[in-house]
């Protein structure tokens, strides 16, 4: 039998008529056939809300002696015996009579709900848990029984029953709520207007964000990418900068302008941690933002035009919020920015506005896609130097003749420019040309491709040598600083998730949502189970989707502990592709267990197994063929980590228009790219 669903009528306050509506629900379900009970309601002598009663099924009450008082509350054991189809149990956040079995009425409910019972139930919005502090400022009432919101989120239909102040505070005077010699007080305490009011825009909020998350899920589910502007929802975009309070204060100011509006400032950090901004200002924006009542999210994309889309999208945002680009006029060569591509690729029905701001064109801003580990520009001025520099150079030594030995210098000087300005390539570039026309220009006998000197021969060994041995130290500095970078990355991750924690943002389902969202995921469940054969239960989720049961029916799954799990669903297979001088790179991400650095060259090699995985689950002969493919175009094929966990594929490729009778890299340079 699967576990039944729950319904709940939330009221705006005391007395608008949740358990009425609660009764009237039963009858017209009695009316049509469905087995149907009363486990537990209270009519507080409401003579209406009492009539509703007759003609319904009614389980006896258990009585409990306490402090020499006799009490009636819920027979749990009672309603479970009977199996109705329906049981009604009021006042959801009721704390049981000690001597009950559970504590609280809801966790009644929970063994009710497990036992495949549907339940409909009542509950005020100043019962939820997380309003307490809110509710207590406003009424200056401290409610004492409250209710997880998360019980109540997880229901299956929420009902708001609501009522205009002035129309309550009839109903109290003509006694339809409290006993007579209690209005008087309870008009000028609890239920003043004020009160009142501010108690309805609390539940009103409160279904309005729990209408949308149906909506991402319904959105979720059925594959819709197009946004839905049924409320102004406004994505800001930061870059770690100081304009980020300006952007900030612009997008509260146009959510104001419309019904609910929302504000989401959303920081998009490159998975290799290059564009890794000031922690300092990052929280200064975080607080300012959450101060003007809007939220703040981390999320790693490489494609930072592409990644800001895909939040605003999933986000159902209708504006997005960009400023202005802080890069100089000569950087636009590498891009239109972030801004036009935003805008570029936004199509009709999300807006973009891009905002001024004090630090226009002061700085480069975030760059359009992901580049290099040495970035594009050095890349750029690298290959110039590697090609073009030996020909100036040339050039200038034969209006110049200052020796062999002085030649070979001015070359290898250029050599380790060019490494140090585009790593390994440029300078390998620059070491094949530059030997070319040294021997071709400066070697006796000079105009051909020979040396007749065997001092010549030693001088352009050293002068190679030497280049490559730059070249290779430089690019090796340039990775281990790409790594570092990544663990900069993954350390700003972990961070921002204990800084949650350190704010008081100590939900489970809290730190679940920033890590699902962090890491681009449809949903996040933490599992756990008693023991190594025990079954495992969730502790809690967060996300959309169908919940997963089992580490391995998730797309990435995590062992925290012993007897923990955390497992993820959503999209792995990311794909992303980028061209570098002469060559083009295509990058496919997955984010599962990963593979060891010991073991990273060997899952090349045919029908390997990796850790215990049985006879047959091996890789075959894929990722041979793969390779062999690769290094028969003239490229490579390599595995690297995935930040934050998981596998990435490198296939690097020479770009279209490059001579056919280029060389391959060699087995060497591959083992020294890794």
């Amino acid at each position: 039998m699967g576990r039944g669903k729950l319904r709940i009528y939330l009221g705006a306050a005391p007395g608008v008529g949740k358990t009425y509506a609660m009764l009237s629900e039963a009858h017209r379900r009695s009316e049509r056939g469905t087995d149907c009970v009363v486990a537990f309601v209270e009519h507080h002598g409401r003579s209406r809300t009492e009539t509703l009663l007759h003609g319904l099924e009614q389980v006896p009450r258990r009585e409990l002696e306490h402090r020499g008082a006799l009490f009636t509350e819920l027979d749990l054991d009672a309603v479970l015996a009977r199996a109705p189809r329906v049981a009604l149990v009021d006042e959801l956040a009721h704390t049981n009579v000690p001597g009950s079995r559970n504590a609280k009425r809801w966790q009644d409910v929970e063994e009710l709900l497990a036992a495949g019972i549907d339940v409909i139930s009542t509950v005020n919005i100043q019962h939820l848990e997380s309003l307490g502090d809110v509710v207590e400022s406003i009424t200056g009432v401290r409610q004492q029984e409250t209710v997880p919101d998360e019980v109540v989120r997880r229901a299956d239909q929420i009902e708001l029953v609501d009522m205009s102040p002035q129309a309550l505070r009839r109903r109290m005077a003509h006694g339809n709520i409290y006993q007579p010699d209690k209005v008087d007080a309870a008009l000028s305490n609890y239920f003043r207007p004020g009160n009142l009011t501010a108690l309805r825009e609390l539940a009103l909020l409160w279904v309005a964000d729990r209408v949308d998350e149906y909506l991402q899920q319904y959105r979720s589910e059925h594959r819709v990418s197009r946004i839905w502007g049924s409320r102004e929802r406004i994505v800001v975009g930061l870059t770690g900068g100081p304009e980020g309070r300006t952007l900030i204060r612009r997008a509260a100011r146009l959510a104001e302008k419309g019904a609910g509006g929302e504000v989401l400032a959303v920081y998009i950090a490159r998975s290799d941690g290059l564009t890794s901004a000031s922690p300092k200002e990052l929280a200064v924006q975080r607080t300012l933002v959450e101060d003007l009542g809007g939220t703040f999210h981390h999320v790693l994309g490489d494609d930072i035009p592409a990644a800001l889309l895909d939040f605003a999208r999933g986000s159902n945002a209708t504006q997005i919020v960009l400023g202005s680009s802080r890069r100089k006029t000569w950087q636009y060569v590498f891009g239109p920015g972030v801004g036009a591509t935003v805008a570029r690729e936004s199509g009709p029905d999300l807006d973009v506005h891009i905002v001024t701001h004090e630090e226009v064109a002061k700085g480069r801003g975030l760059p359009v896609a992901t580049g290099a580990r040495l970035g594009r520009s050095r890349i750029a001025w690298g290959w110039l130097t590697g090609l073009g520099g030996p020909v100036v150079l040339t050039l200038l030594l034969n209006t110049v003749h200052l020796g062999l030995a002085n030649d070979v210098l001015f070359y290898l000087a250029l050599t380790v420019a060019a490494a140090l300005l585009g790593g390994l390539y440029p300078a390998l570039a620059s070491a094949a040309v530059g030997s070319l026309l040294l021997n071709w220009f400066f070697t006796p006998p000079v105009n051909r491709i020979t040396i007749a000197d065997p001092r010549n021969i030693l001088a352009l060994a050293i002068f190679v040598g030497v280049a490559l041995s730059v070249a290779s130290v430089v690019d090796v500095a340039a990775r281990r600083t790409h790594q570092a970078a990544r663990l900069r990355a993954e350390s700003e991750i972990l961070s921002f998730l204990a800084g949650d924690v350190l704010r008081g943002e100590t939900s489970l389902e809290t730190l679940l949502e920033r890590v699902r969202e962090t890491f681009g995921m449809e949903s996040a469940a933490l599992l756990e189970r008693e023991g190594d054969v025990a079954p495992w239960t969730c502790a809690g989720r967060a996300g959309t989707g169908p919940p997963v049961e089992r580490p391995e029916d998730a797309d990435v799954d995590m062992p925290v502990g012993d007897h923990m799990a955390l497992a993820l669903t959503g999209r792995t297979v990311l794909v992303a592709a980028s061209a570098l001088a002469d060559r083009v790179e295509v990058r496919v991400v997955d984010r599962g267990p990963g593979v060891p650095d010991d073991a990273k060259e060997r899952i090349f090699e045919p029908f390997q197994r990796h850790g215990d995985a049985p006879r047959g689950a091996g890789v075959g002969l894929g990722l041979a063929v793969a390779r062999g493919f690769a290094e028969a175009m003239a490229g490579t094929l390599n595995a690297e980590d995935t930040p934050g966990g998981g596998l990435t594929m490198v296939l690097t490729l020479r770009a279209a228009g490059t001579p056919a009778g280029a060389s391959p890299v060699t087995t060497a340079e591959r083992q020294a790219a890794r």
